[in-house]
């Protein structure tokens, strides 16, 4: 279950995100280092392990089930692996110098094993590369080099019960599309005995109120940090706002919900600030709550943060072209629509969004935020401050906003001069 900020990042239908795979070169804003993909390598017969971090069933049956029909065209063995911890046995394959050909990889995951001279930057030479989202592409960025191609990904929107919204005498017409509007429907549904919103305590949902506020937490070039702007105090004050006025509330301080979705489903708030991974949540525990999707109130400006894992391909690999030729085949238009029948997840490619929006209207919001969404910094290093910065956030109600992010401005510039 994605029920926190190690799932948060996971967004995708993918365990391997599972264990805080925040999702470098981008920042909510040669067989080495660097493996230059220049051009397309040619493919052979060496047969190919792809590993994957599986959210269950339906997305292990749905890659093996892709990998096996392009095996079947191109004469390569493909063989899928599913992991119950990815990371794990990256790390394992990586020491043994016998790592998978292909992996699911997070932005923060790259930027690591990119600097370690673990991984082959394959991206700017994608057919397809003028496709991906542009945030997409910044968050496999890495030195300046566009890695590996995105999977698929997900977007922060806000979710309304529409009985609890009807019960507090709001209508169509009261959907929030400011923060103003935020606050005033917060007020109508607060004196009605009920709570407003819910959202966990951690920036992988409060850093949306920062975008929102026209921030980020790295400068465009990703060599300053940016975290104790103007614009990132404007976020958090309003959170603590929301907080202190009763209009919000943390989803561990409602009943000791394990995240917002769980909040949501079982109605201890009206609105919660999630992703499109809570729809299965609500499939699977909640059928019975009747709800709609939003865009995120704006600020100061539209934002959101977004989570993605991309298709990397190992510096070792016996058979780059082949790997290369598979991720293309994976990152179709087509292959992606499938994936997202069979596990619900977002394709990368612009080229399906007309589809996807046909296929899942009521989800439309979420790839709506695609074209302004923001990445959480990936820098290796970045988690540690990402970690730090979530055990300070429970706190915001009653804690200055601008300590938290002076203290976080000085502890991501160095994991930037590091990195």
């Amino acid at each position: 279950m994605r029920k926190s900020r190690i799932a948060a990042i996971a967004a995708l239908g993918t365990a391997a995100a599972l264990a805080l795979s925040a999702c470098g070169g981008s920042g909510f804003s040669s067989s080495s280092a660097g493996a230059s993909g220049t051009a397309s390598a040619s493919a052979n017969t060496t047969p190919l392990t792809i590993l994957i971090g599986s959210s269950g069933t339906a997305e292990t049956n749905a890659v093996t089930s892709a990998v096996s029909a392009w095996s079947q065209k191109s004469g390569i063995q493909a063989t899928v692996i599913a992991s119950s911890n990815l990371e794990q046995d990256a790390a394992k394959g990586f020491a043994a110098g016998k790592p998978a050909d292909i992996l699911y990889t997070s932005p923060a995951d790259l930027a690591t094993w990119a600097k370690a001279g673990n991984m082959y930057a394959y991206g700017d030479t994608l057919p397809n590369k003028s496709d991906f989202y542009a945030p997409l592409v910044k968050a496999f960025t890495y030195n300046n080099q566009f890695y590996c191609a995105p999977k698929d990904f997900s977007t922060l929107a806000l979710e309304i019960n529409t009985t609890m919204w009807q019960k507090a005498g709001l209508t169509n017409a009261d959907i929030p599309t400011t923060w103003a509007q935020l606050d005033a429907v917060g007020q109508k549904i607060k004196a009605k005995g009920m709570v407003p919103l819910t959202f966990g305590p951690q920036i992988e949902r409060v850093g949306a109120f920062m975008a929102q506020a026209g921030g980020s937490l790295v400068s465009a070039d990703g060599k300053t940090a940016t975290v104790n702007s103007a614009a990132n105090i404007a976020g958090l004050t309003e959170v603590q706002k929301l907080l202190k006025d009763g209009t919000a509330a943390y989803s561990n301080t409602l009943h000791n919900a394990g995240w917002g979705g769980e909040a949501f489903g079982k109605q201890y708030a009206v609105m919660t600030i999630e992703g499109n991974w809570i729809t299965g949540a609500m499939q699977t525990d909640y059928q019975n709550v009747k709800y709609k999707v939003v865009q995120l109130p704006a600020g100061a400006q539209k934002g959101t943060l977004e989570y993605t894992n991309c298709w990397g391909i190992t510096a070792k690999s016996g058979n780059v072209g082949g790997a290369e030729s598979l991720v293309q085949y994976l990152t179709s238009t087509n292959q992606q629509l499938a994936f997202a029948k069979a596990f619900g997840v977002m394709p990368s490619v612009q080229s399906a969004k007309a589809q996807w929006i046909k296929d899942n209207p009521a989800m439309a919001a979420f790839v709506d935020g695609a074209s302004y969404a923001q990445n959480l910094p990936s820098m290796p290093g970045a988690a540690a401050v990402i970690t730090d910065f979530d055990q300070k956030l429970p706190s915001l109600a009653t804690t200055s906003p601008k300590s938290i992010l002076d203290a976080e401005q000085k502890n991501l510039q160095a994991a930037i001069n590091n990195g």
